[in-house]
């Protein structure tokens, strides 16, 4: 099995994408400012989820990298608020969306946390 077999991977991997499109449409003053921390955050959810999946063997590390990825998926959602409150992305299908699917992120990284921590035995 590969970590992209993982549901929680391709939907960070969706939404990697999407939120690199909407970033790159935000105003020009956004470009270098939340622009770049979205992007950034968004793609910490993906690499931390292949990272603690590298690590599987040793049930701290992979639950390590999976608070990472939910802490980032965490940030990446300020970001989005920030970004549609102060109305540098005033598409209001757009929000919705991104949010809803990261809140969807959220739970399935969160079930997939007490998964490995209850389930997982370490295999030295």
């Amino acid at each position: 099995m590969s970590y992209k077999n993982l549901e929680i991977w391709n939907l960070s991997r969706t939404l990697v994408i999407d939120i690199h499109l909407m970033a790159l449409a935000l105003p020009r003053f956004e470009q270098f400012e939340e622009a770049q921390q979205i992007i950034r955050s968004m793609k910490s959810v993906k690499s931390n989820i292949v990272e603690g999946y590298g690590r599987r063997i040793y049930k701290q590390e992979f639950i390590r990298f999976l608070v990472f990825a939910i802490a980032s998926r965490d940030e990446t959602i300020d970001h989005l608020e920030t970004l549609y409150e102060t109305k540098s992305l005033s598409n209001e299908i757009l929000y919705t969306d991104l949010h809803e699917r990261l809140d969807v992120l959220g739970k399935k990284l969160h079930n997939f946390f007490v998964s490995v921590s209850e389930n997982h035995v370490s295999k030295k």
